[in-house]
C-alpha cells in the first residue's frame, strides 16, 4: 500500500507525457500537410468532450482532430467548392481505419467518431475515423449544377478522403493501417457499397445499411408515385389542394398495424409485436376495409387501394415496374416509426412536410435529373417521360450492379447488408433482391463474403418498434481478422422495447422462438 502514491504519481507523469507527445505530433501533422492539403489540428483531451450536438452519451477518449480542405475551386454555377473533411485520431490506436459514411446530399462534414458501432463511438474503441462533405458545402442539391461536384458527390471525393487519411494516419502513428472498414447508412450505405465496386482494395470490412442502391432512378420515382397515391386521396384544404398528411391519420395506420400483426406475428413462435419470418406473412389490407361508411375501426375503400397500389410498387402506364413492392411490417404503423413523415408528413395544411417531398424532391431537381430542373414537382412527375431523364447521371451514382463485387471478392473483402423491414424510403425487397442476384451468380460461396441481416420493424437506418441498436462493427472485425462469419448480429431495443434482445439472422433465415423461456431474451430464439 505504501507504494501506492508513487505509482499513481508516475502514471500521472506517463500520461501527462502521452498528452504533450501527442499535442506536438498534431501540430505537427497539420504543418506537414500533403501537396493541395490544408489541414487544422487541435488535440483534444480525453473525457473532456462530446461529439458537436450530442447532450448525453460517452465523453471522447483523447485524440487529435484534424479537418482538412483540398480540390478548392470555384464552380461551373459561381460557387467556391471544396473537398472537406475530418479524421480523429486516438492517443491509443488500435491499428484500425473506419470511414464514416454520410447521408441525404451530404454537404456538412459530421463529427468523425464512428457512431454508427454501437453501443458507443468507434473512435472510443482505439479506430481512427474520417468523414467528409462529399464535396460541396450545402445539405441542399443546388451542388448538382456543377458538372464536377456531382462527380465528387457520387464518388470522387471519397476516394480522395480515403487514400488522403490512410497517408495522414500512416504519418502521426509512423505506420500504415492494419485494416480498414466502413460504415454508412442511406447515403452512406451506398458510398459502401460504391467504395465496394469502384475502389475494390480500400478496405477490407464495410457495413452497408439501407443502402441507397438505386436512388435517383428507383427510389426517387417511388416517392412520387406514393405522394401522388396519397395526394389524390386526401381531404382538400382552404384552396383546394390536397392535404397530404390526412390521407391516413394516425389510428388508420394504426388498423394497419394491427391487422398485419394478427395475420404475421405468431409466425415466428411468438406474439411478441414483430413479424420476424417476413417471407411467410400473408397480409391483405383488403381485410380491414369497411362494408359501409368509414368508421374508426376499419379504412375506406379510397384508402385501401391507394395502400395497395403503394405496396405494390411504382410502375409506368404499361405495368411496367419502376421500383421495388415494399413488405407488410407493422413497423410501418408504429407512431414512433418514420413511415409517416417519410410518405405523408403531419403538416395539418396543404404546404406538404414530408421527407418524400421537401428532401427527395429537393435531390432530383439538383442532381438526379440531367439537367437540374428546379420546375420539376414531385407531384407532377410522368412515370413515362421523366424517369429517362434520370439516365445521363444514375450509371455514374446508382450502386446496384451485383456483377462488380468480383475484384471486392479477390481482395477477400467482406461485405455486410444491413435493412429495416420497416424502412420507407428504400425497400428491403430491393436489398432481398441484390442479395438473391449475388447468390446466383456466386452460389454458396455468396456468403464466404456477402451476407445480409434484416431487422423487424425498423424505419430507415434506425428507430421504430424494433430491436434497432444493432452490433455490426465488432462483427464485422471478427470476420475480417478471424475469419469468423457472423451466423446473426446481436440486436437490442432501444425506445420501443428496451431492454429487449434477438438474434438478426444471416438471410434466408429469420429468428424462431424455441417455445419456452422469456421471449425479451435473445437466448430463447435460434436462427431457422
Amino acid at each position: 500500500m505504501k507504494f501506492k502514491p508513487f505509482f499513481t504519481a508516475l502514471s500521472l507523469c506517463a500520461s501527462s507525457f502521452a498528452a504533450s507527445a501527442q499535442s506536438a505530433n498534431c501540430a505537427a501533422l497539420a504543418v506537414a500537410a500533403p501537396a493541395g492539403v490544408s489541414l487544422k489540428a487541435e488535440a483534444i483531451e480525453g473525457d473532456k468532450e462530446r461529439p458537436a450536438g450530442a447532450t448525453s452519451g460517452p465523453t471522447l477518449v483523447a485524440h487529435c482532430k484534424v479537418n482538412g480542405r483540398m480540390g478548392e475551386r470555384m464552380g461551373q454555377d459561381g460557387k467556391p467548392y471544396y473537398i472537406g473533411f475530418e479524421l480523429r485520431l486516438p492517443t491509443v490506436w488500435n491499428g484500425r481505419f473506419l470511414y464514416q459514411g454520410g447521408g441525404g446530399n451530404d454537404g456538412v462534414v459530421r463529427p468523425a467518431v464512428g457512431p454508427q458501432a454501437a453501443p458507443g463511438y468507434a473512435l472510443n474503441r482505439g479506430f481512427a475515423v474520417v468523414t467528409t462533405d462529399a464535396g460541396h458545402q450545402n445539405p441542399s442539391a443546388d451542388f448538382g449544377f456543377d458538372p464536377i461536384a456531382r462527380t465528387d458527390n457520387a464518388y470522387n471525393a471519397h476516394d480522395k478522403v480515403a487514400v488522403t487519411a490512410k497517408a495522414l494516419i500512416a504519418q502521426f502513428y509512423g505506420k500504415a493501417v492494419d485494416h480498414s472498414y466502413f460504415i454508412g447508412c442511406s447515403g452512406g450505405g451506398r458510398q459502401g457499397m460504391m467504395f465496394t465496386q469502384r475502389f475494390p482494395n480500400y478496405f477490407d470490412g464495410v457495413i452497408a445499411m439501407a443502402p441507397a442502391m438505386r436512388v435517383s432512378k428507383g427510389a426517387t420515382i417511388a416517392a412520387a408515385w406514393d405522394t401522388q397515391t396519397f395526394a389524390a386521396i386526401a381531404p382538400k384544404g382552404e384552396t383546394g389542394k390536397p392535404v397530404l398528411s390526412q390521407a391516413l391519420s394516425d389510428s388508420d395506420l394504426g388498423l394497419v398495424r394491427q391487422g398485419i400483426l394478427e395475420a404475421c406475428d405468431a409466425l415466428d413462435g411468438a406474439r411478441d409485436g414483430l413479424v420476424s419470418h417476413p417471407a411467410a406473412c400473408r397480409f391483405d389490407i383488403a381485410s380491414l376495409q369497411c362494408k359501409g361508411a368509414k368508421e374508426a375501426a376499419c379504412l375506406a375503400p379510397q384508402q385501401v387501394q391507394a395502400m395497395k397500389k403503394v405496396f405494390a410498387g411504382a410502375q409506368d402506364s404499361q405495368g411496367k415496374p419502376l421500383y421495388f413492392s415494399w413488405p407488410w411490417d407493422p413497423g410501418i404503423g408504429h407512431p414512433q416509426n418514420d413511415w409517416r413523415m417519410w410518405k405523408l408528413g403531419n403538416s395539418p395544411t396543404e404546404k406538404a412536410n414530408s421527407r418524400h417531398v421537401f428532401l427527395m424532391e429537393d435531390a432530383l431537381q439538383g442532381y438526379f435529373v440531367t439537367p437540374p430542373d428546379r420546375s420539376l414537382s414531385i407531384y407532377k412527375i410522368d412515370f413515362d417521360r421523366d424517369p429517362q431523364r434520370m439516365d445521363a447521371y444514375a450509371w455514374v451514382f446508382n450502386t446496384a450492379d451485383d456483377d462488380k463485387l468480383s475484384a471486392y471478392q479477390a481482395h477477400g473483402g467482406k461485405l455486410m447488408l444491413i435493412h429495416g423491414l420497416a424502412d420507407p424510403i428504400f425497400s428491403p425487397h430491393e436489398v432481398i433482391d441484390y442479395y438473391q442476384r449475388l447468390s446466383a451468380q456466386n452460389g454458396s460461396k455468396t456468403q464466404d463474403f456477402a451476407r445480409l441481416f434484416l431487422v423487424p420493424g425498423m424505419g430507415h437506418c434506425a428507430g421504430g418498434a424494433a430491436t434497432d441498436s444493432v452490433e455490426g462493427l465488432n462483427a464485422l472485425v471478427n470476420w475480417v481478422e478471424k475469419g469468423k462469419a457472423p451466423q446473426s448480429l446481436e440486436a437490442t431495443g432501444t425506445a420501443v422495447f428496451p431492454g429487449r434482445t434477438r438474434p438478426l439472422c444471416a438471410y434466408p433465415q429469420h429468428a424462431q422462438y424455441k417455445g419456452s423461456g422469456d421471449i425479451e431474451s435473445a437466448a430463447n430464439f435460434s436462427c431457422q
